[in-house]
């Protein structure tokens, strides 16, 4: 490369570099191109219409679950919660997505808890003790489900009379189905029925309360900045449940 070409690269970039027509290391097009030689483009304003609103929730996806662990915990918690005459079971308000989530996250892998020995069998008052982890208690649970459903009516928890899926489960809250790696079968059943209960009712951003359908149900109202109109009322406000995507706007 000649002197005269090196000079001429030189001024080009310390041009480009010192006029201030520069974003992020991108040349806005136009006036650079045409100082150059380049074509020149006129920039036109184009107007940007609004996304569309979601159709689904982003968050209805498996995020730890196989489709057959997702299947079963679906089965499950729709007993601890079913279908009544006052709305929707577990399994139509997403309660095994909140599951998944809360599984696949930092909980799941009990971060925030001291999970080194000693471990001494725990009063009745004190809490679980134990070195398993909750996530994979949950699937040692799962598979346990399964094992005692064969051991006591030869077919698979899910093919289960809801009558025989109930029997099944109350052997696991009483305590009388086997121990799940030396850890009590009630420790399951109620980390099951905490975690189905939850996603009934937690905030649709976490999976689960699927259209705060949940919320209705209980009259609940949701997450609100306030009530301070409300609560002067002497009658019972109704109020359309808000979640906290609601937030947003404010």
């Amino acid at each position: 490369m000649s002197n005269n070409e090196k000079n001429q690269g030189f001024t080009r970039r310390t041009f480009i570099k010192n006029s201030g027509m520069t974003v992020g290391g991108l040349v806005l097009g136009g006036a650079i191109g045409s100082l150059f030689g380049g074509k020149t483009e006129t920039v036109k304003e184009t107007s940007h219409s609004t996304a569309p609103a979601l159709s689904v929730n982003p968050s209805e996806a498996l995020m730890f679950f196989t489709p057959e662990q997702y299947r079963l915990t679906q089965v499950a918690s729709d007993r601890i919660y079913p279908t009544d005459e006052n709305g929707p079971g577990a399994m139509d308000l997403n309660a095994a997505i909140y599951i998944d989530h809360q599984l696949a996250s930092p909980w799941g892998l009990n971060a925030k808890e001291y999970m080194s020995g000693p471990f001494f069998k725990a009063e009745i008052t004190q809490g679980s003790q134990v070195r398993i982890l909750r996530k994979d208690l949950f699937l040692l649970g799962l598979k346990a489900l399964d094992t005692h459903s064969s051991s006591k009516y030869k077919v698979s928890f899910s093919e289960l009379e809801t009558e025989q899926q109930d029997l099944v489960l109350t052997d696991f809250s009483e305590g009388k189905a086997p121990d799940i790696s030396t850890v009590s079968s009630t420790l399951f059943f109620n980390l099951l029925r905490t975690l189905t209960i939850e996603g009934v009712y937690a905030d649709p951003l976490y999976g689960g309360n699927k259209d705060m359908i949940g919320w209705s149900m209980r009259k609940y109202p949701g997450s609100r900045m306030n009530y301070v109109q409300e609560i002067q009322s002497e009658k019972f406000v109704k109020l359309d449940p808000q979640g906290l995507n609601s937030h947003m706007g404010h």
